[in-house]
Order: structure tokens, then sequence, then C-alpha cells
């Protein structure tokens, strides 16, 4: 019952939000006087999705672990998906390909994420520069050059996104006619060469 009323008064979360209890994770569909009700995502299935399972959790949990709540005052989450690129291909050409197709598709969240931190940042008197824009990095790996993009995303659109930046990608790299090119871990099967064995005979 007390956790109840923490939930209720002290604001941890609210029917609807998405959040996460220990290791559990999913959209709150009830919260009851002993018990929260989640709809459960993640686990086996990937993306953020639903499994299907009802989860009940007891609100006392409130005051034993940590609660994250991905929708609150700032339902943004910043996510990261990395572009692994052939050596050999025109890097240069490939970080243009990547900032033109990641301004144009993740612009619109990047302007309401950054409202929302400012109005977040005025009522708390936070003084922290979240970076909302959309951050490209590159590094250099024994197997590729690998592109990073950070980019902050609706928490409800973390699969959406991830699917349009890589059609995106991919289509605009298979434009370049080669000059740009995907990597992939290749690895190659040698034959081992014929052994002959001839016995020499102990009587000759």
């Amino acid at each position: 019952v007390a956790g109840w009323l923490a939930i209720l008064f002290a604001g941890f979360y609210k029917t609807g939000d998405r959040v996460q209890l220990g290791g559990i994770q999913g959209d709150v569909i009830e919260i009851g006087v002993l018990r929260t009700m989640l709809m459960e995502i993640g686990q086996w299935v990937t993306g953020d999705l639903y499994t299907g399972r009802i989860v009940r959790v007891a609100n006392s949990f409130v005051f034993k672990e940590p609660v994250f709540n991905y929708t609150g005052p700032f339902p943004y989450i910043w996510d990261e998906i990395m572009v692994p690129v052939r050596y050999g291909s025109d890097s240069a050409l490939a970080r243009e390909i990547i900032e033109r197709v990641v301004s144009g598709t993740v612009s619109d969240h990047c302007t309401r994420a950054q409202n929302s931190w400012d109005r977040l940042a005025a009522e708390h008197d936070i003084d922290v520069d979240p970076r909302c824009n959309p951050v490209i990095t590159l590094t250099i790996t024994d197997n590729w050059i690998q592109f990073t993009i950070r980019y902050p995303v609706e928490y409800k659109l973390r699969r959406v996104m991830r699917d349009r930046l890589f059609t995106s990608l991919l289509r605009e790299f298979e434009n370049t006619q080669g000059r740009v090119a995907i990597a992939s871990t290749t690895v190659q099967v040698v034959a081992p060469s014929s052994l002959e064995v001839r016995l020499r005979d102990s009587q000759s």
C-alpha cells in the first residue's frame, strides 16, 4: 500500500507509461493497491515489441530498485546504429550519404526532442546540453570502416526508425555503383593440398 501511495503521489509512473522495473520492461496497463500490471516487451522478442505476457509486480518494488520511465517528461531516447563500410570504399562519400540520410530521416525527432528537453531543463533548472542533433563518428576496425550514428527518437519508434535508416542507406549505397559498399565478415575456406604417401618395400 505504501508503494501504491508513492507511485500515485511521487509520480513514478502512470497508466500508459513504458517503464523498466528491475529486469522487466513493459507498458503499464493497471496500477492496483498491491501490484502494478505490465504488458511485457523485449525478452525473446527484439525491437521493443510485446511478448504477450502480462506481468504483475508488487508495488513495494519502487522502494528496492530504480524505476526507469521511458515516457515521463522527456519521452525520447538516444539510439545508435553501426554501419560497416568495406575498406577501399570512398569513405568521404559514405559519410556524405550517411549525413544526408540521417538528417532527412530524424530531423523532426531532433527538433521535438530539443523542445521537450528545453521545457524539462527550464522546469528543473538543468544546465546540461544533451546534443539532440544526430552525431556521426568513424572508427577503423580490423575488418571494416565503421560509422556510428547516434540520434534521438521517440521511445516507441526505435525499431521503425532503424528500418527507415537502414533501408535508405542501402538504397543510397547501391546507387554509388560500387564506390561505397557494406562490409561483412568474409571467411575463405581453402582446400588442403593433396598428399601422396609411398611406402618403401623393406626388401628392396
